[in-house]
């Protein structure tokens, strides 16, 4: 699993469409706790990411809406700049 980004103590990351499923999301990783968030509404799909985290990935994710889509379309994955 391609790894997207990493900022303050997350890691974003995305399957192969192989091996994944829609709607679009990514993976963020922080410690023990894990979150799947739709690329387009930014909800969280499942997980456990603690509140503070949760609002860094939603903006990071809407901030990175279009590439993301691109990637998970083309599965040309590439890094995306953190979150500052």
């Amino acid at each position: 699993m391609p790894v997207l980004s990493r900022f303050y103590g997350m890691v974003v990351k995305m399957y192969f469409l192989g091996r994944e499923h829609n709607p679009p999301h990514v993976h963020f990783i922080y410690g023990e706790y894990i979150g799947a968030i739709d690329i387009q509404t930014q909800e969280m799909l499942e997980g456990d990411l603690p509140n503070k985290a949760l609002a860094m990935a939603q903006e990071w994710t809407k901030l990175h809406r279009d590439e993301l889509l691109d990637i998970w379309n083309t599965q040309n994955f590439r890094t995306l700049p953190p979150l500052e």
